[in-house]
């Protein structure tokens, strides 16, 4: 969606996040779709080798993109993937029941996803917005 927002469709990219899901490789820690947005961030402002330089909108960004993540995953007491969908991604049947029940917390997730997707292209929209006022 973020690529879709920047007008950058990168299949490349969208294949080296893949084991964002889960929390990092299905480990339960920091949920994907925080990871997916702070990528998006990086991919717009982060150097492309060392020898150049960052810019300076990348630290900001992200910092408001994570604060912004925090405050959405409040109520599901942290930002790491085994408190918004309380699932032990190393048990199988577990995994089966959040994939296949339409009211396992995967609801959850897809709400978040889409709440997290709105606000990511409201920061992004206000950055426009900010540059092109000079």
């Amino acid at each position: 969606m973020g690529q879709e927002k920047i007008g950058r469709i990168e299949p490349e990219v969208v294949k080296s996040v893949g084991a964002f899901g889960g929390g990092i490789a299905s480990s339960g820690s920091v949920c994907g779709i925080l990871l997916g947005g702070v990528a998006l961030i990086s991919s717009m402002h982060s150097r492309a080798s060392l020898d150049e330089k960052e810019n300076p909108r990348l630290w900001p960004l992200s910092h408001k993109l994570v604060r912004c993540f925090e405050e959405l995953t409040k109520s599901y007491g942290g930002i790491n993937c085994r408190d918004i969908a309380q699932l032990n991604w190393s048990d199988r049947d577990a995994v089966r029941e959040y994939y296949t029940n339409p009211e396992s917390r995967r609801r959850d997730c897809a709400e978040l996803v889409g709440q997290f997707a709105q606000a990511m292209g409201e920061i992004l929209d206000n950055e426009a917005a900010r540059q092109a006022k000079g």
